[in-house]
Protein backbone atom coordinates (compact mmCIF):
# COMPACT_ATOMS: atom_id res chain seq x y z
CA UNK A 1 0.00 0.00 0.00
CA UNK A 2 1.37 3.41 -0.96
CA UNK A 3 1.24 6.13 1.67
CA UNK A 4 -0.51 9.14 0.15
CA UNK A 5 -1.99 11.43 2.80
CA UNK A 6 0.51 13.28 5.02
CA UNK A 7 -0.28 12.63 8.71
CA UNK A 8 -0.35 16.37 9.57
CA UNK A 9 -3.17 16.75 7.03
CA UNK A 10 -5.05 13.87 8.68
CA UNK A 11 -4.64 15.67 12.02
CA UNK A 12 -5.92 18.95 10.58
CA UNK A 13 -8.99 17.24 9.10
CA UNK A 14 -9.68 15.52 12.43
CA UNK A 15 -9.29 18.83 14.29
CA UNK A 16 -11.69 20.51 11.86
CA UNK A 17 -14.24 17.72 12.34
CA UNK A 18 -13.97 18.12 16.12
CA UNK A 19 -14.54 21.88 15.74
CA UNK A 20 -17.59 21.26 13.52
CA UNK A 21 -18.99 18.88 16.14
CA UNK A 22 -18.43 21.48 18.86
CA UNK A 23 -20.04 24.19 16.72
CA UNK A 24 -23.16 22.27 15.73
CA UNK A 25 -23.59 20.02 18.77
CA UNK A 26 -22.53 22.30 21.64
CA UNK A 27 -22.41 21.02 25.21
CA UNK A 28 -21.90 24.31 27.11
CA UNK A 29 -22.83 22.84 30.50
CA UNK A 30 -19.61 20.85 30.38
CA UNK A 31 -17.36 23.90 29.92
CA UNK A 32 -15.42 24.42 33.14
CA UNK A 33 -12.06 25.96 34.01
CA UNK A 34 -10.87 22.54 35.18
CA UNK A 35 -11.59 21.00 31.78
CA UNK A 36 -9.67 23.82 30.09
CA UNK A 37 -6.68 23.28 32.37
CA UNK A 38 -6.73 19.53 31.82
CA UNK A 39 -6.97 20.09 28.06
CA UNK A 40 -4.00 22.47 28.23
CA UNK A 41 -1.88 19.94 30.10
CA UNK A 42 -2.79 17.15 27.67
CA UNK A 43 -2.03 19.41 24.68
CA UNK A 44 1.34 20.40 26.16
CA UNK A 45 2.20 16.73 26.72
CA UNK A 46 1.15 15.91 23.16
CA UNK A 47 3.27 18.69 21.68
CA UNK A 48 6.23 17.63 23.82
CA UNK A 49 5.94 14.02 22.64
CA UNK A 50 5.80 15.15 18.99
CA UNK A 51 8.85 17.38 19.45
CA UNK A 52 10.79 14.62 21.22
CA UNK A 53 10.03 12.33 18.29
CA UNK A 54 11.20 14.94 15.77
CA UNK A 55 14.36 15.58 17.81
CA UNK A 56 15.18 11.85 17.89
CA UNK A 57 14.87 11.68 14.10
CA UNK A 58 17.08 14.74 13.69
CA UNK A 59 19.72 13.28 16.04
CA UNK A 60 19.72 10.08 14.01
CA UNK A 61 19.95 12.13 10.81
CA UNK A 62 17.20 10.19 9.09
CA UNK A 63 14.17 11.24 7.08
CA UNK A 64 11.08 12.67 8.72
CA UNK A 65 9.02 12.07 5.56
CA UNK A 66 6.11 9.83 6.63
CA UNK A 67 5.20 9.14 3.00
CA UNK A 68 8.56 7.49 2.28
CA UNK A 69 9.65 5.41 5.30
CA UNK A 70 11.71 3.25 2.95
CA UNK A 71 14.13 6.20 2.68
CA UNK A 72 15.07 5.94 6.37
CA UNK A 73 18.83 5.78 6.81
CA UNK A 74 18.61 4.43 10.36
CA UNK A 75 16.09 2.85 12.70
CA UNK A 76 15.36 5.28 15.53
CA UNK A 77 15.04 3.40 18.83
CA UNK A 78 16.43 5.84 21.39
CA UNK A 79 14.83 8.62 23.39
CA UNK A 80 11.04 8.62 23.31
CA UNK A 81 11.20 5.73 20.82
CA UNK A 82 12.12 3.45 23.74
CA UNK A 83 8.54 3.82 24.98
CA UNK A 84 6.45 4.09 21.82
CA UNK A 85 7.14 3.26 18.19
CA UNK A 86 4.99 6.19 17.05
CA UNK A 87 5.52 9.18 19.34
CA UNK A 88 4.59 11.74 16.71
CA UNK A 89 1.25 10.07 15.99
CA UNK A 90 0.68 9.55 19.71
CA UNK A 91 1.41 13.22 20.35
CA UNK A 92 -1.03 14.25 17.63
CA UNK A 93 -3.69 11.99 19.20
CA UNK A 94 -3.13 13.72 22.55
CA UNK A 95 -3.47 17.14 20.91
CA UNK A 96 -6.74 16.04 19.27
CA UNK A 97 -7.97 14.71 22.62
CA UNK A 98 -7.10 18.03 24.25
CA UNK A 99 -8.87 19.94 21.45
CA UNK A 100 -12.05 17.88 21.91
CA UNK A 101 -11.96 18.44 25.68
CA UNK A 102 -11.23 22.16 25.35
CA UNK A 103 -14.17 22.61 22.97
CA UNK A 104 -16.35 20.34 25.14
CA UNK A 105 -16.97 18.31 21.99
CA UNK A 106 -17.58 15.02 23.71
CA UNK A 107 -18.71 13.49 20.43
CA UNK A 108 -15.37 14.68 19.11
CA UNK A 109 -13.75 11.97 21.20
CA UNK A 110 -15.07 9.59 18.55
CA UNK A 111 -12.98 11.48 16.00
CA UNK A 112 -9.89 10.82 18.11
CA UNK A 113 -10.72 7.12 17.98
CA UNK A 114 -11.22 7.32 14.22
CA UNK A 115 -7.85 9.10 13.91
CA UNK A 116 -6.12 6.28 15.83
CA UNK A 117 -7.85 3.59 13.76
CA UNK A 118 -7.06 5.40 10.50
CA UNK A 119 -3.41 5.87 11.44
CA UNK A 120 -3.08 2.21 12.43
CA UNK A 121 -4.52 0.96 9.16
CA UNK A 122 -3.35 3.46 6.57
CA UNK A 123 -0.12 4.90 7.98
CA UNK A 124 1.49 2.76 10.67
CA UNK A 125 1.02 -0.69 9.14
CA UNK A 126 2.46 0.37 5.75
CA UNK A 127 5.33 2.12 7.57
CA UNK A 128 6.03 -1.02 9.59
CA UNK A 129 6.08 -3.10 6.41
CA UNK A 130 8.57 -0.69 4.81
CA UNK A 131 10.75 -0.61 7.94
CA UNK A 132 10.71 -4.40 8.19
CA UNK A 133 11.80 -4.62 4.57
CA UNK A 134 14.51 -1.99 5.11
CA UNK A 135 15.87 -3.07 8.53
CA UNK A 136 14.82 -6.73 8.78
CA UNK A 137 15.54 -8.46 12.08
CA UNK A 138 16.57 -5.21 13.79
CA UNK A 139 13.07 -3.79 13.24
CA UNK A 140 11.36 -7.06 14.20
CA UNK A 141 13.23 -7.10 17.53
CA UNK A 142 12.35 -3.44 18.13
CA UNK A 143 8.72 -4.12 17.21
CA UNK A 144 8.61 -6.98 19.73
CA UNK A 145 10.17 -4.86 22.50
CA UNK A 146 8.27 -1.56 22.09
CA UNK A 147 4.52 -1.06 21.78
CA UNK A 148 2.92 0.67 18.82
CA UNK A 149 1.26 3.43 20.87
CA UNK A 150 1.99 3.05 24.59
Amino acid sequence: MTLRIPPPLVVLVAALLIWIIARYFPMPLLVTPAISIIAGVIAACGIAVVLLGVAAFRQSQTTLDPLHPEDASSLVTRGVYQYTRNPMYLGFALVLLAWALYLSAWLGLLIVGVYVAYMNRFQIKPEEKALESRFGQEFLQYKKAVRRWL
